[in-house]
């Protein structure tokens, strides 16, 4: 019995894998709270006319780009979403050092991670639906600079926990599959070898 073009369709190994749903990746949603409470926290603490704020919103802002764009691309090329997500950690850690500064050029404590505020932070990634509301009393008034930005802290810590963790993850995809070039020159062998059974 011959197969129908829709089953032949089937066989046929995908060239562009799904990709995107950026929306559901941990790392992005993390990313994105950490976005907003920096805005929140620049326009708090830091002169908005300062170099200083433009840049931490900025490095936040590329946390969470990156990380989308690296989801979208990951279509066709694995190097490039590699690529775009270490863009991500890197403005990420950036982000997390200019907190510490903030911290020590004010002379405010910088939590440890036994601290008690610090494991208060770090509890709310287990509740559901979590989103900038879910960080908004540590972040607004009357919380204070000290207070707001050691729990963003906890919050980028945590993001670049996931961040490594799909870094590891893809890196062992790309040299476990190969990137788009390697799985295109497979599809058309495999095409041209079912034309010549044919």
């Amino acid at each position: 019995m011959e197969k129908s073009d829709s089953q032949k369709n089937m066989e046929r190994p995908r060239v562009i894998p799904p990709h995107g749903g950026y929306r559901d990746l941990k790392s992005y949603q993390m990313a994105e709270i950490v976005y907003d409470c920096t805005v929140v926290f620049c326009n708090r603490f830091i002169d908005r006319r300062s170099r200083t704020h433009d840049q931490m919103v900025q490095a936040a802002r590329s946390g969470k780009q990156n990380i989308a764009e690296g989801s979208m691309a990951s279509g066709t090329s694995k190097k490039t979403e590699l690529k775009l997500i270490g863009v991500a950690r890197a403005s990420l850690e950036e982000l997390l050092l200019d907190f510490q500064d903030h911290l020590r050029q004010n002379g405010l404590l910088l939590w440890g991670k036994d601290h008690p505020q610090a494991k208060s932070v770090r509890n709310l990634c287990y509740e559901k639906n979590r989103s900038y509301q879910t960080y908004k009393p540590n972040i607004e008034p009357p919380a204070s600079s000290e207070t707001a930005a050691n729990s963003i802290i906890c919050l980028i810590h945590q993001t670049n926990y996931l961040l490594d963790q799909q870094l590891r993850s893809l890196e062992k995809e790309f040299l476990k599959e190969g990137g788009f070039s390697e799985k295109l020159y497979h599809a058309r062998k495999q095409s041209r070898d079912r034309s010549s059974n044919q």
